[in-house]
């Protein structure tokens, strides 16, 4: 399911305009994004949870030269899904 089936199927369940309801996901997304950027945790009940987590610095080796790189620090997306949620797909 891409974005635009999704978007109208979320309308015709609520029976709300695209337009309000392509509005309403828009804003949820950039409102996420902002508080993760802050690095806040969001909790949505039932699904899960997201997080930025930062990846401690490490050394790897290339396994074709065996030379040894100092990969820098991170931060990644996290997403932990609700007990709930996994239990769905048991």
């Amino acid at each position: 399911m891409n974005n635009k089936e999704f978007t109208s199927e979320l309308a015709r369940k609520t029976g709300t305009p695209l337009k309000e309801t392509t509005d309403l996901i828009s804003t949820l997304l950039i409102e996420m994004t902002r508080q993760l950027v802050e690095g806040n945790t969001i909790y949505i009940q039932g699904f899960g949870t997201f997080e930025v987590k930062k990846k401690a610095e490490r050394i790897s080796v290339s396994p074709l030269t065996k030379q040894r790189m100092l990969v820098p620090p991170k931060l990644v997306l996290s997403y932990k899904p609700s007990a709930s949620l996994k239990d769905k797909f048991k």
